[in-house]
């Protein structure tokens, strides 16, 4: 049985890269947003590294766990950051910039980790393989979220780049699935694999997509050091 030491510990090497992924991921909607024209991110207070601004309690810390608990699966989103694309100077075109800027941090923060790996050797014993833990997870959490966040169904950030990518009239009916996106992914998510499990059939889509990326991307960092 994990004495409260190790509970601690196990919890720390996942819940730290899962902080600073989600913090710097929405901060950089925000800084991204006043950079092409909209202040609407500084004026409510969210153009902050403070994760607690950033932190939804449900979608951040109780949904994560009651799935963990439940059904091993891992997911769970943090509190948007306000954009109000009309205030962009060119909304359609800045749209692209902005949303893409949470996915382009994320992999960022994972080549940050790679390249930190080999530094974690030089640590004192006690401290190295946290550290090494940490970097690790923090390199496959940040991966899954650019990945993850770049399929283009709205309102992934991935959804909002391809509308501003679109032609005319496809954007805004590309734009009009916002509002059903939720249940998609969730369907997605979550309903499909289930009924495949009930089949017999691997139907998780989701991981089909992303899964193979995640493993070019993580393959192409990790040579950098190898």
């Amino acid at each position: 049985m994990l004495n409260f030491g190790q509970i601690i510990q196990a919890i720390s090497v996942w819940a730290l890269p899962v902080i600073f992924a989600i913090t710097l991921h929405e901060a950089s909607h925000g800084y991204a947003a006043l950079r092409f024209g909209d202040p609407t991110a500084k004026e409510q207070g969210r153009l902050t590294l403070n994760p607690l601004h950033h932190i939804d309690p449900f979608g951040t810390l109780i949904l994560p766990a009651l799935l963990l608990l439940f059904s091993g699966v891992a997911f769970g989103y943090a509190k948007p950051v306000p954009v109000n694309f009309n205030r962009l100077n060119k909304p359609k075109r800045d749209m692209i910039f902005v949303a893409a800027a949470g996915p382009a941090t994320n992999l960022v923060l994972a080549f940050l980790s790679v390249l930190a790996l080999p530094l974690s050797a030089h640590l004192p014993a006690g401290l190295g393989p946290w550290a090494i833990q940490n970097l690790y997870n923090s390199v496959v959490i940040n991966l899954i979220l650019a990945v993850f966040n770049m399929i283009p169904i709205p309102p992934l950030d991935g959804g909002r780049v391809a509308v501003g990518l679109l032609p005319h009239p496809l954007d805004r009916q590309l734009a009009g699935v916002e509002r059903y996106g939720f249940i998609i992914l969730i369907s997605l998510l979550f309903f499909l694999p289930m009924i495949g499990d009930a089949l017999g059939i691997d139907l998780n889509v989701i991981w089909w997509i992303v899964s193979p990326v995640v493993n070019f991307l993580y393959n192409l960092f990790s040579s950098v050091i190898s």
